[in-house]
């Protein structure tokens, strides 16, 4: 039931960072942020992460319009924190087409697309070699 109220009056946005996948809905009403389930002081528990997802809002000054409720998998809380950042800007997009500017000029609509580099054959990483010696 809770997720037929989320769908007919809620924005969804989609964002990914590293290997973080988030899913975000913001609905009107209400100021509170909960990913998996959990507040996002608990789920967040540094004040930096809990900034840049705030970031998209506080550009389009929007911070006590929506609630926000996130669902992550993946990644660490760094990369998780700035793809929910990406998912509720496109979010607040589909809300409003006309915030593209705004959003864009802070950076928030932009897909970071480093990855973590793979192993190579013949190394001890990505980069990293065995240590020479000469013989």
């Amino acid at each position: 039931m809770v997720e037929a109220e989320i769908k007919t009056n809620s924005f969804y946005g989609l964002g990914r960072r590293k290997s973080a996948i988030a899913r975000v809905w913001l609905a009107d009403g209400g100021k509170e942020i909960v990913v998996n389930s959990k507040t996002q002081e608990t789920y967040f528990p540094r004040e930096t992460l809990r900034m840049i997802i705030q970031q998209p809002l506080e550009a389009a000054k929007l911070m006590d319009r929506f609630a926000i409720r996130a669902e992550v998998c993946g990644g660490g809380l760094t990369g998780q924190a700035e793809a929910v950042r990406l998912g509720i800007s496109r979010a607040l997009l589909e809300f409003d087409p006309n915030l593209r500017s705004l959003l864009r000029k802070g950076g928030f609509l932009t897909r970071d697309p480093r990855k973590k580099e793979r192993k190579k054959y013949g190394h001890k990483g990505a980069r990293r070699s065995f240590q020479y010696t000469k013989r």
